[in-house]
């Protein structure tokens, strides 16, 4: 008997992919887990071994460096931190330059139709490549370069603007092909999907998925206190546009110049940021969906991504400095953003997931059809055959739909600022959290200083506890003539 192409290749796909495992399988909520898990105890180093252990191939992809070079930072290896997400950043950057050639990024789409997205490259979430210049740009203060943390500023300012052109013109482009295909990618018409973890109010209230109002203000802060004003206000504005209402934010673009021209009284002028808890995961779950074949109606399992609630975290009202509280505003939902990527997403992962269903449907179709006509004439030797093949490709769809559930996990939930002027020398900062009391010891000195918090499970994380000021515009032109001598 021979066997025609529509049976024996979905199953000689299927068996390879069962032989192989690849990142068809990879679960990664559950490789997380683990090194979240010791990240929140404290225990970076043993984090970081476990998330070694689960990316042991000699290339890594992006999202390795990511998560590595967040673990670094919570263990103050500032230089470390920033080579991994230098190695990430170079991620993003061939993106940047692929999709301004295929914003469908249709090479890296083909075998998600015929398989599922887990097996599309990794190329970030559009929050993600944003959240990681602005996080570069922390890691550079907290070391007291602000220099470095400027030029970190700006990557990010210059990747919002590529992340935009290309999701239009991604957006126009999926609008064609789901009229053509006449699939659905409406989230709303998936029969059980929790749409409103993705689709509230919050999440609406969002411009997009990736501008945040914590790296706009940040940006304000450091082109303030490297004496660029005009910069500033821009970044204050920006701030303030994404995340309006907030008087601390107006107060620092109604103050900018009164600040600027101001002599030095000998205080320091100090933003705490405030992060607290870690982003949704992303988890498959399959949804019957039926697809109409001719005749019949074939139940295909579909898998999409889910949000799910890992730690929230709460962000605190307030900061205590040497006793006295200080209000605390949070600034960026980055669960929020999370929640308002995988809107963006859903209509095209929809449509993939269309495309894909019917061809298994198709598929199955075809092969039960051939099966019956093979019984009618008495040939049941080849209708057991066909029988046998229909329930490999029922077993194949099941076994190989999974929805892709990789995200940068290691990411806060919510980041607060506060910000105050203060002597210089030391002080204690304390929060307040559903534990007891949390608190660190800073050392304070120059006009402007940035301290980061991260409050993860039990654990308390300082960046910049003795944080270096900017040198003023004077002082940088001696250092540079004594550098060049």
């Amino acid at each position: 008997m021979t066997v025609p192409p529509f049976v024996w290749r979905p199953c000689l796909a299927v068996l390879v992919l069962l032989l192989t495992g690849c990142a068809t399988f990879r679960n990664y909520d559950e490789e997380m887990r683990q090194p979240l898990s010791l990240a929140s105890e404290g225990n970076v180093d043993a984090a970081i071994g476990v998330l070694n252990r689960h990316n042991r191939a000699k290339k890594k992809d992006m999202l390795y460096y990511m998560e590595l070079g967040e673990l670094r930072r919570l263990g103050e290896q500032y230089v470390a931190s920033n080579s991994a997400w230098a190695s990430a950043d170079r991620g993003v950057r061939e993106w940047e330059s692929a999709a301004k050639l295929d914003p469908a990024r249709t090479a890296g789409a083909l075998m998600s139709y015929a398989v599922n997205d887990k097996v599309r490259p990794y190329e970030g979430h559009d929050y993600e490549k944003v959240m990681l210049t602005t996080r570069i740009a922390l890691n550079y203060l907290a070391e007291g370069d602000w220099d470095n943390a400027r030029v970190a500023i700006k990557q990010t300012h210059e990747r919002e603007a590529v992340i935009a052109q290309v999701h239009e013109k991604q957006t126009q482009q999926l609008e064609q092909q789901a009229r053509k295909s006449g699939a659905r990618t409406s989230v709303r018409e998936l029969n059980g999907y929790p749409v409103e973890t993705i689709d509230n109010p919050a999440v609406n209230a969002l411009r997009n998925s990736y501008q945040s109002a914590f790296s706009h203000y940040l940006a304000g802060f450091v082109y303030e206190a490297l004496g660029e004003p005009s910069l500033a206000a821009a970044g204050y504005r920006q701030a303030i546009e994404l995340q309006p209402g907030l008087p601390l934010l107006e107060d620092a673009l109604a103050g900018l110049d009164t600040r600027v021209a101001a002599r030095d009284e000998g205080t320091t002028d100090l933003l705490i940021a405030v992060e607290t808890g870690l982003v949704p995961a992303r988890v498959s779950q399959q949804f019957p969906l039926p697809i109409p074949v001719n005749d019949r109606l074939i139940l295909i399992p579909v898998s999409f991504p889910i949000l799910q609630d890992t730690e929230p975290g709460r962000p605190p009202d307030s900061v205590r400095i040497d006793g006295i509280e200080t209000h605390a505003v949070p600034i960026t939902s980055v669960d929020a953003m999370v929640r308002r990527a995988l809107q963006d997403e859903m209509p095209a992962i929809m449509l993939r997931s269309f495309v894909r269903s019917t061809g298994k449907a198709v598929a199955q179709y075809q092969t039960q059809r051939q099966a019956d006509i093979n019984r009618r004439r008495g040939n049941g030797g080849a209708a057991a055959a066909l029988d046998i093949a229909t329930i490999a490709l029922m077993l194949g769809s099941v076994v190989t739909e999974s929805a892709d559930e990789r995200g940068w996990r290691s990411l806060p939930a919510t980041i607060s600022i506060a910000r105050v002027k203060l002597p210089p020398g030391a002080h204690r900062i304390s929060l307040s959290t559903w534990r007891g009391d949390a608190s660190t010891e800073i050392e304070l000195r120059g006009r402007y200083a940035f301290v980061g918090l991260r409050l993860l499970g039990d654990a308390l994380y300082s960046f910049g506890r003795r944080p270096h000021a900017p040198l003023p515009a004077e002082a940088k032109r001696m250092h540079a003539m004594n550098e060049r001598n």
